[in-house]
């Protein structure tokens, strides 16, 4: 994404750029495509619907119909060019929004209509979006009602970029003014992003840590409790190897089937909250967590464990009492 190179913070919603910036892009070697996209938030009542009056939050995303970045709706019918349609995700859905509802804009009184659903959740701030096309975004993006101004008509939030591998923007950067950045930082541009990831990081890391403290005292406790047993495997000839071989397999049985059962409780009680809390479930995400905790776990069990090395046989025949 290649935004005003003037706006080096919260880029979204300081970032203008103009026609002839993307069409420069899209003329450059090594570039696949570059295309208008525009970003806003706005407020809108729904005054055609089952739900008639209701205030709406929406984060509009702009685009031209025929652009890479144009939705393919599930239900309904796409973007069309020169109509107020629009195209809600699932979070609009929830709300109540149907297709064929008529939404009308607090600040230019533009009349949008639902056209089609794209059924997925998708936000923007924590706020549900939709997709417009150019024309309509404008609209909401300045509060003109009518026909637009020249200038205000050749205008979008960024230019979204397709790049060929290698390919060299430094030139044309510097010829429009703009700042191409990575996926990753574009993201980053998005408010709260940013803060917010690094704060559920930092979450998360501390979780693992816990977990392994947690699961090593637990373990802790488990060997003190086996001491005399092991004492006594260790006074009838059992090699030190063996024991441990044999505490560390009930180690990992144990973390394996608790993780299990946790992951089966946590996918449960995630996926009742899908539609009604900004929460998502990965595979991947879900895999790595678990792996995780069963690695940090066994770590932690470890520590615990050395000390079957300490134990005296001795113990196992009375020496203590």
């Amino acid at each position: 994404m290649a935004f005003d190179e003037k706006a080096t913070s919260e880029q979204f919603s300081r970032s203008t750029v103009e026609e002839q910036d993307w069409q420069t892009w899209s003329r450059a070697p090594g570039v696949e495509r570059a295309e208008p996209f525009g970003n806003t938030l706005a407020n809108a009542q729904v005054t055609q619907g089952a739900k008639k009056g209701e205030q709406v939050n929406l984060a509009v995303f702009g685009m031209t119909p025929d652009s890479s970045l144009a939705p393919r709706p599930s239900k309904g019918e796409g973007l069309k060019k020169g109509g107020a349609g629009i195209v809600i995700t699932r979070e609009i859905a929830d709300l109540g929004v149907e297709i064929g509802d008529v939404l009308t804009a607090d600040r230019s009184g533009v009349r949008l209509k639902v056209v089609g659903l794209v059924d997925e959740t998708v936000s923007y701030g924590h706020i549900g979006v939709v997709y417009a096309d150019l024309d309509t975004w404008r609209h909401l993006h300045y509060g003109l009602p009518g026909d637009l101004p020249e200038a205000a008509s050749r205008q979008a939030t960024a230019v979204a970029l397709t790049l060929k591998p290698g390919a060299d923007v430094a030139v044309v950067e510097k010829a429009t003014g703009t700042l191409a950045e990575t996926k990753e930082a574009t993201f980053d541009a998005s408010p709260g992003y940013e803060a917010e990831s690094s704060t559920m990081a930092l979450i998360k890391g501390f979780l693992y840590v816990i977990s392994a403290l947690v699961v090593g005292a637990f373990f802790t406790v488990w060997t003190v409790q086996r001491k005399p047993e092991i004492a006594l495997l260790k006074a009838l000839g059992a090699p030190i190897g063996y024991i441990l071989r044999d505490a560390l397999a009930q180690v990992v049985a144990v973390l394996v089937g608790a993780t299990a059962l946790g992951t089966a409780v946590g996918l449960a009680l995630g996926s009742a909250m899908i539609g009604k809390a900004p929460f998502s479930l990965s595979a991947p995400a879900v895999a790595t967590s678990s792996g995780l905790l069963i690695v940090l776990g066994t770590v932690g069990a470890v520590v615990a464990v050395r000390h079957i090395t300490a134990v005296d046989p001795l113990t196992a025949l009375g020496a203590t009492r």
